[in-house]
């Protein structure tokens, strides 16, 4: 019989047992016996033998001792606890040759490691950033920040600039028309910091050193993956470095001047994202707008183009020509 079996009738486990139970058990040890009739209202007691028949009457219950009670219910527990400890050891025993092994012949680093929860995230972000010396590249799709985020963010910089670290960051063209946003760059005007925008990000990116790299699994920010594999972090410093420069350095223009077509720079990403079947919704997440905005420059393009309706929006952007291939944007420092 096991301690957490429960009667049908009177249902609850040993460690739970009821009031009128605990009052008729308490009687028994008092008085040495108790009837059954008097039992009835608390069947727990005999299921969980914590009462036997009086040998001399059977209309009397006996009470079993505590300490036999409770002994009954242990033994089979502390045997199993015996049983998974001699497991373990046996265990620790078959696999303490191969430990000795991976420690002379494997770094102890792990490759890739998920980080569940924001507490867990942050600790891991925080480790790295201290630890970071020489550069750090970062991807921040645009969003509306809360002015805390905003102001961690800045010390968060401002930490890693005044021991030496040099960071660049790829924002989306709308980051341009943030006032906090602008702000909070101007605080690092001094070239420590590089802030370039461009028309679509599809998610973050933290990378340290070259040596550990940050990457968001779910659209809650509540999982990530620490890659420290060196050809995975080469890869993504690749991808950074092939957006890096296509982006626009936030010293130079707006990027959204409206073009020799009468189409803006933004229309035309907003135009190739149509093409290739975009929704709306998923046009707006892409380039870091709200929806009411996109479809503010959905409207001036079909106007631009004398589109009556969506179909034929989608048409006209195909026969126009506008979709021509990316030209390298000359930056005003110099770079491609």
């Amino acid at each position: 019989m096991t301690t957490n079996r429960t009667n049908a009738t009177h249902p609850h486990a040993i460690t739970e047992l009821c009031a009128e139970g605990e009052r008729l058990y308490a009687s028994a040890l008092r008085t040495g016996r108790i009837t059954r009739a008097d039992v009835e209202p608390a069947p727990c007691l005999m299921e969980y033998a914590l009462l036997h028949p009086d040998p001399d009457d059977a209309n009397w219950l006996r009470p079993v001792p505590p300490s036999v009670a409770l002994a009954q219910r242990l033994n089979p527990i502390e045997r199993e606890i015996s049983e998974r400890r001699r497991t373990s050891i046996e265990l620790a025993e078959v696999f303490e040759p191969f430990m000795a092994l991976s420690a002379q012949d494997t770094a102890p680093t792990h490759a890739i490691t998920v980080l569940e929860g924001l507490d867990r995230i942050n600790a891991a972000l925080d480790l790295a950033t201290d630890q970071c010396r020489n550069e750090m590249l970062t991807i921040q799709p645009s969003a509306n920040h809360p002015e805390r985020r905003v102001i961690e963010g800045l010390e968060r910089d401002r930490t890693l600039t005044e021991r030496g670290v040099r960071i660049r960051t790829l924002y989306q063209h709308t980051a341009r028309y943030s006032p906090a946003r602008i702000a909070y760059m101007e605080r690092f005007a001094d070239g420590k910091v590089e802030y370039r925008t461009i028309d679509e990000l599809v998610e973050r990116l933290i990378i340290c050193d070259e040596s550990v790299a940050f990457l968001p699994v779910r659209d809650d920010r509540q999982v990530a993956l620490e890659l420290r594999h060196p050809g995975l972090v080469g890869y993504l410093i690749k991808v950074f470095e092939f957006m890096w420069n296509r982006a626009v350095p936030l010293s130079a223009g707006a990027p959204y001047e409206t073009a020799p077509d009468g189409i803006t720079d933004i229309q035309h990403s907003i135009a190739k994202l149509l093409v290739e079947g975009h929704v709306d919704e998923a046009i707006a997440r892409r380039l870091g707008m709200n929806v009411r905005t996109c479809r503010a420059h959905i409207a001036k393009l079909a106007t631009a183009l004398g589109s009556g309706s969506r179909a034929q929006l989608g048409f006209l952007i195909a026969q126009s020509g506008i979709l021509k291939p990316d030209q390298p944007i000359s930056g005003g420092d110099g770079h491609p």
